[in-house]
């Protein structure tokens, strides 16, 4: 059924009129500068590469996981307004990361999966692999099963939420992930949500805002979008957009610094458009530096202080 709806849901992105895309002559792959160290562009609705750089290459993926995560909740049918409790084993004891989902807080299946796309909220996340069927080990055990079922053959996931560096993939086939994603409703628009309040149980009201701050700009049209970030993943980030008339696949990974996953998809836009190059910012070096501090990590000689300098 989802081989049926994806063409179905590309070939509606591509009747939306928009501007009009670079002829193929004058899209000239060494006219696109990234800074981005694994990049994808593809024409969903043909199935044709337009760019590709290190396509092929297995790299963490961080917070992407969570589209994932989201297809596997969903496929299950749960009860989306059933509650569940965050509790200590939604605590994340890997990484150290933030949340305002405290211990106690309860919300619905809905409103976790909604955070889990939107804001990348890692205890939602969590929660959601949590309370499935068997547990959190019965669900990353689907999460692989439904990668392999796509063709993702390089693909392998170890939690729900990508805190893990052991969640890994390839830029070719995380467009494949994207594809499935966009069969789903829910997940198209939850990940491209600018913002949303929860009241929690106390009262008080939390708003969360989506990590990528692009759904909320009027130069772009997103139909789905996910960002990624841990210091062995480096910023990722994978959209479905409509770009000059047509759907594109974007799909960006182990960008260096803050903005650079903002700035690649603002460069990656610009081609398709016009066929010319925007500036790159000067990363050759801090690539070089991350690379030989994950280097050294794997032969453990490096702190969880020293990867942080990484950003």
């Amino acid at each position: 059924m989802m081989k049926l709806l994806r063409p179905l849901v590309f070939a509606t992105l591509a009747a939306i009129a928009v501007p009009v895309l670079a002829t193929p002559a004058a899209l000239d792959p060494a006219k696109l500068k990234l800074g981005s160290a694994s990049a994808l562009v593809i024409d969903p609705s043909s199935n044709e590469t337009i760019y590709a750089k290190s396509a092929n290459e297995v790299t963490p993926i961080a917070s992407i996981t969570k589209l994932m995560t989201a297809m596997v909740v969903l496929d299950a049918h749960p009860d989306l307004d059933a509650t569940i409790k965050i509790d200590n084993d939604d605590y994340d004891y890997l990484k150290g990361s933030r949340s305002r989902l405290r211990m106690g807080t309860e919300l619905s299946r809905r409103e976790l999966l909604r955070l889990a796309l939107m804001a990348s909220e890692n205890r939602a996340a969590s929660a959601l692999a949590r309370s499935y069927p068997g547990g959190t080990e019965a669900f990353v055990a689907a999460m692989n099963a439904k990668a392999l079922a796509l063709g993702m053959t390089h693909t392998h996931f170890h939690d729900s939420t990508g805190l893990s560096p052991q969640n890994v993939s390839t830029a070719n086939e995380l467009a494949k992930m994207v594809g499935a994603a966009a069969t789903y409703p829910m997940i198209r628009e939850f990940t491209t949500t600018p913002s949303h309040n929860i009241e929690l149980p106390t009262g008080r009201v939390e708003g969360f805002n989506n990590s990528n701050r692009l759904v909320r700009s009027s130069k772009w049209d997103i139909t789905l979008q996910k960002t990624g970030f841990i210091n062995e993943a480096g910023r990722c980030l994978v959209m479905l957009a409509e770009i000059a008339s047509k759907p594109m696949v974007i799909v960006l990974l182990d960008s260096v610094g803050s903005y650079t996953r903002i700035a690649d998809a603002n460069r990656v836009k610009y081609w398709l458009e016009t066929g010319g190059t925007l500036p790159l910012a000067k990363v050759a070096h801090v690539r070089h530096v991350k690379k030989a501090t994950r280097h050294a990590s794997k032969q453990g000689r490096v702190t969880t202080v020293a990867l942080q300098k990484t950003r």
